[in-house]
């Protein structure tokens, strides 16, 4: 049943990603291996959005290692239905670290047997597009896994999840499969399992890093940042990447909002007033600005249908058809415009 709960989610935000997001772009899926276990590491600048969007654009099941402290919450659905296991860290109690031996166990075996699994190398999300140092969880991982499993082909798989903003709907998606890293491969025997894994998390930051528009926190970042927008995103990675290193002075920016553009907003927010605020007050209970996007994101496909097959009911009901579709238009439309607006 599980399964099955799983795959009909997995194709549901498969599709919904397509409407989320201005344009989904997935680069290098020919890089992700066939001939073993796979340990994905993407960054992690979305929470809940970023193991969602991945899941959900790659092809197979993946069980994916989540920090132990979303568990448990309004989201703790989502995370049994995606395979999502807990890892305990010291800031969750020191008595909960012996509960990993479970999760990693499990871990090994999947691996060995050939499956996908997920781990953010960064040991936290955040709200910035740029790398942050990477912890050693991910290459320790793999690294066990392979002594776990001799003569089994176990990878680590750097992807690049790239926002074209990191709070707002209808934005640009690039997500970017890079090379991946077969374990064994970068095994030296003569050296101890800390020197091996300290390795591993060196080459997996630079593969990751290929993966970003932005991987590194430069003098120029916060410049560059800005660059960053729904005009530019419109290249493909490569070459947007390249125009933000070499070319970005000569790179437009965001326009400010005006206040004809927020007058607009508001105007075009009438017809979804409701599922509007109930969003608005949902999210202002989250004190980390990095659920932003992912509370967008879940009730983007379940409180607006519920909120317009509800009312185009009562409307078919004390009116004509004709009245309740042009009411649907009016609110999906009004919805993509002000979205469109927001961003430009």
């Amino acid at each position: 049943m599980k399964l099955i709960v799983y795959l009909v989610l997995k194709n549901i935000f498969r599709y919904y990603n397509r409407i989320y997001f201005r344009s989904v772009n997935v680069y290098g899926k020919n890089n992700i291996p066939t001939d073993g276990g796979v340990l994905f590491s993407p960054n992690h600048q979305g929470a809940l959005l970023d193991p969602l969007v991945l899941a959900s654009l790659t092809k197979g099941k993946t069980t994916s290692l989540t920090r132990s402290d979303v568990f448990g919450g309004p989201f703790q659905w989502f995370l049994d239905a995606f395979y999502m296991l807990p890892v305990y860290r010291i800031r969750n109690g020191y008595s909960n670290l012996k509960k990993n031996d479970a999760t990693f166990a499990k871990c090994y075996e999947l691996l060995g047997l050939g499956k996908f699994m997920l781990m953010f190398s960064e040991g936290g999300h955040h709200n910035e597009y740029y790398l942050q140092n990477l912890s050693k969880g991910s290459s320790r991982l793999a690294f066990k896994a392979v002594q776990k499993n001799p003569g089994k082909k176990i990878y680590l798989q750097p992807v690049g999840i790239n926002y074209g903003h990191l709070q707002q709907p209808r934005c640009t998606l690039h997500l970017v499969y890079g090379q991946p890293i077969e374990v064994s491969d970068f095994v030296d025997l003569k050296l101890t399992d800390v020197e091996n894994i300290n390795i591993l998390k060196l080459e997996l930051q630079n593969r990751m890093k290929a993966c970003l528009w932005l991987p590194d926190n430069t003098e120029n970042y916060f410049i560059q940042k800005k660059k960053i927008n729904r005009h530019t995103t419109q290249v493909d990675f490569k070459t947007l990447k390249a125009a933000l290193r070499d070319n970005y002075t000569k790179m437009p920016e965001a326009k400010p909002k005006s206040k004809t553009r927020k007058l607009l907003i508001l105007l075009l927010s009438l017809p979804n007033i409701v599922p509007l605020w109930i969003s608005r007050k949902i999210i202002g209970t989250f004190k980390d600005i990095v659920w932003i996007s992912s509370v967008k994101y879940i009730l983007g496909i379940f409180l607006f249908p519920t909120w317009w097959l509800t009312t185009s009911v009562a409307i078919a009901y004390l009116f004509e058809n004709r009245v309740m579709t042009t009411y649907l238009l009016v609110c999906t439309l009004s919805l993509f415009i002000k979205q469109r607006i927001s961003l430009s």
